[in-house]
């Protein structure tokens, strides 16, 4: 239960995007069915959204696996962070905190492994964290593809999937790495707005990736990172 408490803050700004998820899944062509799938299979907000756009732009299912993977990138890390902390669990254990692993869920895992105090039940707490999260996605997907159907075809939900972006980015906007990231990737979606295939969006996310990774390393990474922090503080 510590786990779920620790989440419920952070469920007040997952459940507007859920909603938002399924509204525009709906919006754009897919069936409530394929919509709600996709919540429980791939549970991954970001994902979603894009793997929404991709399928309503009928881009070839190669395209759409890439894409996906560059923006999950992330989560490699937090695997390898995460590791030393859960070797000692069953292959089971492994794959359902593999599933359940998300930005939010992550975030607060890694604070209470942090806490020294030798408990060999941490992994509860992970498991609460990434379910709580889990159940509020699966309810606001249904609440956005029930309320998405309701609505009228006049009234577009194309503004979610930018608004929904925005939010998400604004956040981690925090270095000149990750500046430099979202202005590249951005001018690459701009300038390829008409390219075929919504090859502009995948190209965009490579090159946004490449442009934050290349300036990380050139300012030395962590300490300018620290730096950028205090000047925008």
């Amino acid at each position: 239960m510590s786990g779920v408490r620790a989440q419920l803050p952070l469920l007040l700004g997952v459940a507007p995007f859920g909603m938002a998820y399924g509204a525009y899944a709906i919006e754009s062509g897919l069936s409530a069915g394929l919509a709600q799938a996709m919540s429980a299979i791939v549970f991954g907000g970001a994902s979603q959204f894009i793997g929404v756009q991709l399928i309503a732009s009928g881009v070839p299912g190669a395209m759409l696996v890439l894409a996906t993977l560059l923006v999950n990138l992330r989560h490699l890390l937090y695997s390898a962070s995460l590791a030393p902390h859960v070797d000692h669990l069953s292959a089971r254990w492994r794959w359902l905190l593999a599933y359940l692993l998300t930005d939010e869920a992550y975030a607060t895992s890694m604070q209470r492994y942090r806490r020294d105090d030798a408990s060999p039940h941490k992994h509860w707490f992970f498991f609460g964290a990434g379910f709580a999260l889990w159940v509020t996605w699966q309810l606001t997907t249904s609440l956005g593809i029930f309320l998405g159907a309701a609505l009228p075809d006049s009234w577009s939900l194309d503004f979610a999937l930018p608004l929904t972006f925005l939010a998400l980015l604004m956040p981690v906007l925090t270095s000149r790495p990750a500046l430099a990231a979202s202005v590249v990737a951005g001018l690459v979606a701009a300038v390829g707005f008409d390219w075929p295939y919504g090859i502009a969006l995948v190209l965009a996310i490579g090159a946004g990736l490449a442009a934050g990774v290349a300036l990380d390393r050139a300012l030395g990474g962590g300490a300018e990172e620290r730096a950028f922090d205090v000047e925008v503080s």
